[in-house]
């Protein structure tokens, strides 16, 4: 896919799709964002689980990538959604990281500006995301590429233990 980068973007910057050889430096860009949100304690996938759920007999999730001279520096990994409201396919963006000495070079934005023309591509009616309410710089970012940054929503999870109950409650 060709798109038009920021001026300020590294030429020596390829963003591109993932590949099965990119699913160990991929996790480790996962564990940088891990330590920077503060929340390396919740991750417990391994790159071998990465690679079998991106790359595997059924993907569940893509990504792309920031490729510096062989090094990647930042990655999104999306999904598929559907909005009821609009019966229209969306694309979800679980993770868009780039690793901080990186930062400020147009990265992220490609980034960004690549996943919404593959949304495009597709027919998507809508981008989503989350971002962690102290994450200001992040916030600031969102808002000045156009983001609607909801302040009204919240973000409900069940996992281990809670979801296994969940999933064997009585209909009755």
């Amino acid at each position: 896919m060709e798109i038009s980068e920021s001026s300020s973007l590294p030429s020596t910057v390829n963003i591109r799709p993932a590949t099965p050889d990119d699913a160990e430096a991929i996790f480790q860009l996962i564990l940088a964002l891990a330590d920077y949100e503060e929340l390396s304690h919740e991750v417990k996938g391994s790159p071998a689980l990465l690679k079998k759920h991106l790359f595997g007999e059924r993907p569940y999730a893509e990504c792309i990538v920031a490729d510096l001279d062989g090094k990647l520096v930042g990655q999104a990994l999306f999904f598929h959604n559907f909005s009821t409201f609009l019966a229209q396919p969306g694309l979800y963006l679980e993770d868009l990281f780039v690793l901080p000495a990186y930062r400020r070079q147009g990265i992220g934005t490609a980034l960004l500006r690549y996943v919404a023309n593959i949304a495009v591509e597709r027919g998507c009616h809508r981008l989503d995301w989350q971002v962690l309410a102290w994450n200001q710089s992040a916030i600031a970012f969102y808002q000045r590429i156009g983001a609607h940054v909801f302040a009204e929503w919240r973000t409900c999870r069940v996992t281990g233990d809670t979801l296994q109950q969940l999933a064997h409650i009585s209909r009755s």
